[in-house]
Parts: C-alpha cells; structure tokens; sequence
C-alpha cells in the first residue's frame, strides 16, 4: 500500500490536475484510489494494469512522493536519419540544380528525399531536421543583376569615412507612395476559413518625402501628392530651415532619381552624394517604410483622400518620436 505520509491528498489532487502528461495523472489518481481504501485488485482492474505495474507505481511513490509518479522524458526511438544522411541532404538541398530543379518546396523535397533517395522518413520529422540544420524556408528578395560591384564597394568605403567623423551628420532621403487600400497581408485563421478585406481599386495615394539621420535617429518627413523636381526642392529647403541649420556639415544620400540628380536642385546646406545605381539596400531608411506601412497601414482602407492624409500623420509622427527605435532599425551596415 501507499506511504500516506508521503504526501497529503490535497496535493495529490492538485499535482494530478497540473500535470501534462496524461500518464502521470494515471498514476496519481490510482495512488489516490489506494489511499481512499479501494482494495489494490480493483484498481488494477479499472485502469487496466498489471499486477506489477501498479506495485511498482507504489514502490516510485513511497521512495521519492509525487515526484516519483512523474512521466520522464524518454529517448524516443533511434533517429531514421543519421549524420551521414544528413550531409547527403543537405548537399542536394544546396545545390537543387543538381537534381534538375530550380528550388526545393518542403513538399518536392520530401517527396525527393522519400521515393528518389529512398529514406522511410516522415515530412514532419525531415522538416525537423532541417530546422535543426539551420534551414528556413524563405521568399526571395528581387534583386538587381545590373549592381557594379565596384561602385558599391568605393561608396561604402566613403561611407565609412563619413561616418568616422563625429562634425558630419549623413543623412538618407527617400520617397515612397502610399495607398488607400493597400495590398492584404498574411494573417492566422482557422482551416477552411477564408478571410476577405476591402479592395475597391479607387487611386487614392499620397507621397512621402523623407530622411533619416542613423547616428542620431532624427527623421524628417513631408507630405506631397507626387515626386518631382519642384517638390524635391521643397523638401530641401524646409529640411534646411528645420534641421540643417544646427549643424556644421551635413550630407544627404539619395539616390538617382531624375528629380534628385537634376542640375537645378538647390542643395542649401546639403552636400548630396548618391547611392549607386540598382543599391537600394544601401539605403536604411527603406526599412523604416517598411516597419510604417506593416504597422499602420495593414488592410487599412480609406475611402477618400482625407482618411488617408489623416492616418499618414499618424504614422509619420510615430515614425519622428521614436529616434532611439529608428538607431537601431537604420543601422549602418558597410560591409557588402
């Protein structure tokens, strides 16, 4: 019979509703059922265990308390993949070419690995394996194939250089266009759900003119209902009165848009330098469209012009009060 002063039934109970293994409550609650004065072949017979079973629930129970019923973790069976598989994988998951293809889904390449390799592996598990490999299943970014190389290189030495030098603000400007009803984002539902939003394809868009100082995370930002040159200039010479103006030496990198590189662009206090060409993610400040349009403007739909100039201030005056976030967000990365 159980030690009745191993624990007292208040406890039992509760352990037995805490714990999340459905064995261990199994063995809590016979322990309980001894202890209320149930004859030890009854209980047997209503959970359905042996003789031995049970006497040795008893003997974990009266050694070591409740401690003694939890369910341990257990080693499982042996892996079906062994490390020397796992290098074969991952040598056809590197190079899929290899085998014909142009990229792997986790469905073809199970599909490959089970009836071309003949491994006897489960998807779930080869899923798990790859995760435990450091494989992540990723959308590729666009990316450019006209970048010189060398262009790229050169400015980010002559970024370093700028930015070793405490009397030099940079900063980095940009436009981007936002939309009244933008496109629908990925989101969690139930299977067999079919979540909709409004689309209603009316063109409402307003532009952002903008540039931020990473050093600092100083943003400033200017609403217009397009980009060209007059508007640009506009931009210019308000960032001139509000920001430049505290500063010795300030240089804005932007990059060759017909309305930045035109010869009647009065920079004021700036001293422009361009990104080279197809290098937008020499840019930071293209992150933080990004982080405002996920965070704002995520199947928001305005119905006219107004609704939409409305939440944009919204956004950029977030944007503007969260300098220490905006360091971290358009951190200065050189290293190509």
């Amino acid at each position: 019979m159980p030690n009745a002063e191993n624990c007292s039934q208040a406890a039992l109970e509760t352990a037995m509703h805490c714990t999340p293994h459905k064995r261990s409550a199994m063995r809590m609650l016979a322990i309980k059922t001894l202890l209320f004065g149930v004859d030890f072949e009854t209980v047997c017979g209503i959970h359905a265990i042996a003789d031995k079973t049970l006497s040795r629930w008893i003997a974990a129970f009266n050694e070591r308390g409740i401690d003694g019923l939890i369910e341990r973790r257990r080693s499982g069976r042996p892996r079906k993949i062994t490390k020397e598989n796992v290098e074969v994988l991952t040598d056809f998951l590197d190079q899929p070419e290899a085998c014909d293809e142009t990229h792997w889904t986790g469905r073809k390449f199970h599909g490959f690995v089970r009836d071309d390799l003949g491994y006897e592996v489960a998807y779930t598990t080869l899923m798990r394996y790859l995760k435990e490999h450091n494989y992540r299943l990723r959308v590729p970014r666009p990316w450019p194939d006209r970048q010189d190389e060398k262009l790229r290189k050169a400015f980010c030495e002559r970024l370093e250089v700028l930015l070793a030098d405490p009397t030099v603000d940079v900063w980095f400007a940009d436009e981007t266009g936002v939309e009244g009803d933008p496109r629908p984002r990925r989101r969690w539902v139930r299977k067999g759900d079919r979540p909709r939003v409004t689309r209603n394809g009316d063109h409402v868009r307003i532009n952002v003119a903008g540039m931020i100082c990473p050093r600092t995370g100083e943003a400033y930002m200017l609403e217009f209902s397009h980009s060209d040159t007059e508007t640009f200039q506009a931009f210019l010479d308000n960032a001139a009165r509000d920001v430049a103006l505290r500063r010795k030496r300030n240089i804005v990198i932007c990059d060759n848009a017909s309305w930045h590189i035109g010869k009647r662009i009065n920079w004021g206090p700036f001293e422009p330098v361009f990104l080279p060409p197809y290098s937008p993610d020499l840019n930071p400040i293209e992150r933080l469209w990004l982080i405002m349009k996920a965070n704002w403007f995520t199947d928001f739909i305005s119905k006219n012009r107004e609704e939409l100039i409305d939440r944009l201030d919204q956004a950029l005056n977030w944007l503007v009060s969260r300098a220490d976030r905006n360091r971290h967000t358009c951190a200065i990365k050189t290293q190509l």
